[in-house]
């Protein structure tokens, strides 16, 4: 695996795209999160001294954590987008057929692409680790690690949007189709979350059941669900007609959606002409 990354990285260590993607997500990282910061600061505080609709103090520890992984979670389409377009470069120069024609088998070279999907993933959640690090230390807080698992959870996000990059990149192989797709999926699935969160909400007020939020049970929106806005605390006041959190339930499924995504673009690479 070592050799098939190694690989992987001197294809991209010299691309132009690659150096502009990772300057600007990491520049997006603290520049959203700085935003967040500021008009929390100059905004909100000014109209809730109390803290009443920002629950506390976000960027502090221990909320840092949450607070810090769900804003950066906004920018994770970008290494997504950077990891479609050199899966479908391999096939539009031939590049996936000639490492196979040089003794690479197809499962070695599909499986190298879910790892840097992995690895990015990794690095990605690094850098918001260190992020909140910044933030939570500039606080004057005192570390605490209480809700650091909404690190894992960015992470687990990542990974799911760059599995499904691979998955599209695969089943459609030409960059700008794959690419419209990519996005199109992402905006039909969240009109869907929302038709169903509204649903979810009707059948708790005429019923009194409680199924959840459906929305998080779809694909992409499970590990997006995962994570929460840290100035939820108003909707935390309406819980009684909201439809509840199942978290071990969303967890659950996306953790089941990375598997079928990996197995599913792994498959399909597998048996599908190059």
């Amino acid at each position: 695996m070592n050799k098939l990354l190694k690989i992987e990285w001197l294809k991209i260590k010299n691309y132009v795209a690659f150096k502009v993607v990772a300057i600007f997500f990491i520049v997006g990282i603290a520049g959203i999160n700085y935003l967040a910061y500021y008009f929390k600061k100059r905004v909100i505080d000014r109209a809730d001294p109390t803290g009443l609709l920002s629950g506390g103090l976000p960027f502090a520890f221990p909320k840092v954590w949450q607070t810090v992984s769900y804003y950066s979670g906004c920018l994770l389409l970008l290494p997504a987008l950077l990891l479609l377009i050199l899966v479908t470069n391999e096939y539009t120069y031939r590049t996936s057929r000639q490492n196979i024609i040089d003794g690479l088998s197809r499962k070695q070279f599909i499986e190298s692409k879910m790892m840097m999907g992995l690895l990015i993933a990794l690095a990605s959640t690094i850098i918001v680790f260190i992020m909140a690090l910044i933030f939570g230390f500039s606080s004057g807080t005192d570390f605490n690690a209480k809700g650091i698992e909404n690190i894992g959870f960015f992470f687990l996000k990542a990974f799911t949007y760059n599995l499904v990059a691979i998955l599209m990149a695969v089943l459609v192989k030409r960059t700008g189709f794959a690419i419209a797709v990519f996005f199109i999926y992402t905006v039909v699935e969240n009109g869907i979350s929302l038709a169903l969160f509204v649903w979810a909400v009707n059948i708790k007020r005429d019923s009194g059941t409680d199924l959840g939020n459906m929305g998080n049970y779809l694909p992409m929106n499970a590990s997006d669900g995962l994570l929460y806005s840290p100035f939820s605390s108003v909707a935390n006041m309406a819980r009684s007609i909201l439809p509840g959190d199942y978290n071990w339930l969303v967890l659950g499924l996306a953790l089941l959606y990375v598997i079928l995504f990996f197995y599913w673009g792994r498959m399909k690479f597998i048996k599908s002409d190059l």
